[in-house]
């Protein structure tokens, strides 16, 4: 991030941070709505930040300030999904003196850097009554700059600097750097759901995903206990907690599907095995989204990639769900998964070893079109309301915050134990057990 140039007394201007909104700026007469949702979601970013912030509103942007450097507000910022974009800038009156003495000020700043340069400028004019139109006062800043700091090369398709400014009546920005946001909806704009966790690649990013449409997304995870050891939950929690940073705390739910699994085994599922446990994951998640309120399912499916994945396999699974499931990544390659987890920060956690419980009795070969039929026969022979149930009455539910907020949360009683990046948190933190399914 290029030095931030030091205003001078006695104008009333200071660091700031200009968000400018995704898709909120699409929404009609319920915009305020999806903006209110917005700085809500923003607020939740900023906490325990270790200073005083405050919030503007403006037409399609957000200003950002506060008593702690810019560049932690940049920083936080960047995780809330709903701003497209994410630049550090300085406030100043809206004269034509202050604009251009802070763009002279932050190009000299940008240039003792980076010697050689390119710049251009862009003004956006939201005050219609300031003394110059925006392509007048682009071209007027252009030459003062110029003037000030000698012939600088303009490059106006790609400046190596972009001094961006915008008038508003009492006060403008300029703005001289510019971070990518997530863009999107603000996550709870549009409900809720329940993500199917695993360990690997895709359900994160589906996660990640499903929160960009809007949804606020609590997490189910399987295990194989107690055939397999806790190296999947461990991930699972890792894995929540990462993606916790884009969204208010969504609750880790985690379920020992092992007696389960063997139960369907014995039933002789067969070849059906990996779709049969697939059917009674989405049954148990489906009567554990009442708990949470969520109105949908969302898992990390891509169509074609593993043999439960063709589409017979993931209808069949469909038709045992009592909620709409939604995949995200039905349409994506390995590839873009995998370039999208390391983007979001959750591929480190993904290549950890664990034990899968998809894995455990799993048959040599998977059926590519199981059958209703076949399934239904096998779920038969057992009683699939009591084991729903059973599996719901010892579920583990864990709060995994992103810098000690469990303690929000009555039922948490330890004190914050955060990995280092990429190591997962110990999973005895913040948890707590269920009730009976009924409840």
């Amino acid at each position: 991030m290029p030095a931030i140039p030091s205003p001078r007394a006695p104008r009333p201007s200071g660091p700031c941070v200009l968000l400018k909104h995704g898709e909120v700026f699409l929404k009609g007469r319920n915009r305020h709505r999806f903006t209110e949702r917005l700085h809500d979601n923003l607020r939740g970013a900023l906490r325990g930040i270790g200073g005083s912030t405050w919030i503007k509103s403006g037409q399609n942007v957000t200003v950002l300030g506060g008593e702690v450097p810019l560049e932690d507000l940049v920083e936080r910022a960047r995780r809330v999904i709903g701003f497209n974009s994410v630049e550090p800038a300085l406030r100043v009156p809206s004269t034509v003196p202050d604009i251009t003495e802070t763009a002279v000020e932050a190009l000299e700043a940008a240039r003792t850097e980076r010697p050689g340069i390119s710049f251009a400028v862009r003004v956006k004019r939201r005050n219609k009554n300031f003394e110059m139109t925006s392509s007048q006062f682009e071209r007027f800043l252009g030459a003062r700059v110029r003037e000030a700091l000698g012939p600088l090369p303009v490059n106006l398709s790609n400046p190596d600097v972009l001094i961006s400014v915008e008038i508003d009546h009492k006060e403008s920005y300029v703005s001289w750097s510019r971070h990518q946001g997530p863009s999107g909806l603000p996550v709870g704009s549009s409900g809720r759901a329940l993500v199917l966790l695993s360990g690997g690649y895709d359900s994160p990013v589906a996660a990640y995903r499903a929160m960009r449409r809007g949804l606020h997304c609590d997490f189910v995870h399987f295990t194989g206990a107690p055939y397999t050891n806790a190296a999947s939950l461990y991930k699972a929690y890792a894995l929540a907690r990462e993606l916790n940073r884009y969204q208010p705390d969504g609750r880790l739910h985690v379920i020992a599907l092992g007696h389960a699994q063997k139960q369907l085994a014995i039933a002789g599922a067969g070849r059906l095995q990996v779709v049969a446990q697939r059917r009674l994951m989405v049954r148990a998640a489906s009567a554990l989204a009442g708990r949470t309120r969520a109105e949908a399912l969302v898992t990390g499916d891509s169509l074609g990639q593993v043999a439960s994945q063709t589409l017979a396999n993931m209808a069949a699974v469909d038709e045992a769900a009592t909620l709409p499931v939604l995949r995200p990544l039905v349409g994506w390659e390995k590839q873009e998964i995998i370039d999208e987890a390391r983007s979001i920060g959750t591929a480190e956690i993904s290549v950890l070893p664990d034990e899968d419980c998809c894995k455990l009795l799993a048959p040599p070969r998977v059926t590519l079109r199981a059958g209703l039929t076949g399934l239904h026969s096998v779920e038969k022979r057992l009683d699939l309301d009591d084991v729903v149930d059973g599996l719901l009455r010892d579920v583990q539910i864990m709060y995994p915050g992103d810098s000690g907020e469990e303690a929000d949360h009555p039922e948490a009683d330890s004190p914050d134990r955060s990995p280092e990046p990429g190591r997962p948190a110990p999973a005895v933190c913040a948890t707590e057990q269920s009730g009976p399914a009924s409840s």
